[in-house]
């Protein structure tokens, strides 16, 4: 109970985190970023206070705190959009970006409307610096394949608009122990992708040079989750500097085929199984416009598996993938 803002309109924290400056000085000490939530509405999506009416002493709050990230989520905001067309979904969305960039520190502003009216055209004009493409992944209900296989192959349609400091959000990382989207009181559990179907959850981000979030029980995870969150080769394909987003090579009934350049001239490609049992998938270089002999680097592996050239194959399991860096002579 009580009150959400004080009386000057300042946002109150919640009784679980009374000193937010503490707990922030806590997250960078871990060497980690510290992100927040809240909506443009009266309320975010679980009823807490959202910033509608109070935009300025929130970011000025939110960046005293010190924290590096808003979410921030359309959820109540229809209640009191004004506004025609394009600019009822922009304006909130303007005016908190515009006031970001007046604050003392650097804040990542990530714009959460589930990809209406075509965000990723306009995105960051209006300040953001990423934003999400689609509906909520933990929502999506996957058939034969997981739900992080459709969200990615929508995302991957817009490849086109991600671009240095403007990027596509496919929505976080759920592997190891995770909530429950339908049923927020539930305690964490195992995700339930095999280990093959993880592999290539992050391998598909970092094709599609995603924005990383985790969004799990850190303090449960285990070596191998650790090991499918921090293989560096694998991030370093996400973070190149080139700032391409990969694109849709290939996608058949049963395989998937994304290829991503690199600043140095390499291409990263991923295949991916979207089968019941597995196969053999290639990919020729016409297909991917390259010409060459190539050596092929096992990025999950770190392990060079030598020079091929006018194709590429490779063994894949069930729901899983190959991902190499196709590099060209030096």
């Amino acid at each position: 109970g009580g009150e959400l803002r004080s009386p000057d309109g300042g946002i109150r924290p919640n009784g679980n985190f009374p000193d937010m400056k503490a707990l922030t000085d806590y997250i960078h000490g871990k060497g980690l970023r510290a992100g927040l939530y809240t909506s443009p509405g009266p309320r975010t999506c679980a009823g807490y206070a959202g910033s509608w009416q109070h935009e300025r002493i929130d970011a000025l709050t939110f960046a005293r705190w010190g924290f590096d990230f808003l979410k921030y989520d359309w959820c109540s905001y229809t209640e009191v959009a004004t506004g025609d067309g394009l600019e009822r979904f922009q304006k909130p969305y303007r005016l908190m970006g515009a006031i970001l960039e007046e604050m003392p520190r650097d804040i990542v502003f990530n714009l959460c409307q589930y990809g209406m009216a075509d965000v990723w055209t306009w995105g960051g004009q209006v300040g953001g610096h990423c934003w999400r493409t689609t509906g909520d992944l933990g929502l999506e209900q996957g058939t034969d394949l997981p739900g992080f296989y459709h969200i990615g192959l929508r995302n991957a349609e817009h490849a086109d608009y991600a671009r240095p400091g403007e990027w596509n959000d496919p929505d976080y990382i759920l592997i190891g122990y995770v909530g429950n989207a339908r049923q927020q009181n539930a305690p964490a559990a195992p995700c339930g992708l095999t280990p093959n179907e993880q592999y290539a959850y992050m391998s598909m981000w970092c094709l599609m040079a995603a924005p990383l979030f985790y969004s799990g029980d850190i303090t449960r995870l285990d070596a191998f989750t650790l090991n499918v969150l921090c293989n560096p080769e694998v991030i370093a394909i996400d973070q190149d500097a080139l700032g391409r987003q990969g694109r849709i090579i290939r996608h058949g009934e049963d395989d998937l085929v994304l290829a991503k350049p690199l600043e140095d001239g390499s291409l990263a490609v991923g295949l991916f199984d979207l089968g019941p049992v597995g196969q053999r998938i290639e990919v020729s270089w016409a297909e991917l416009g390259i010409e060459g002999p190539r050596q092929v680097r096992d990025v999950w592996r770190h392990k060079d598996l030598g020079t091929v050239d006018g194709a590429w194959a490779a063994d894949i399991g069930r729901h899983g993938v190959s991902l190499v860096r196709l590099i060209p002579p030096r």
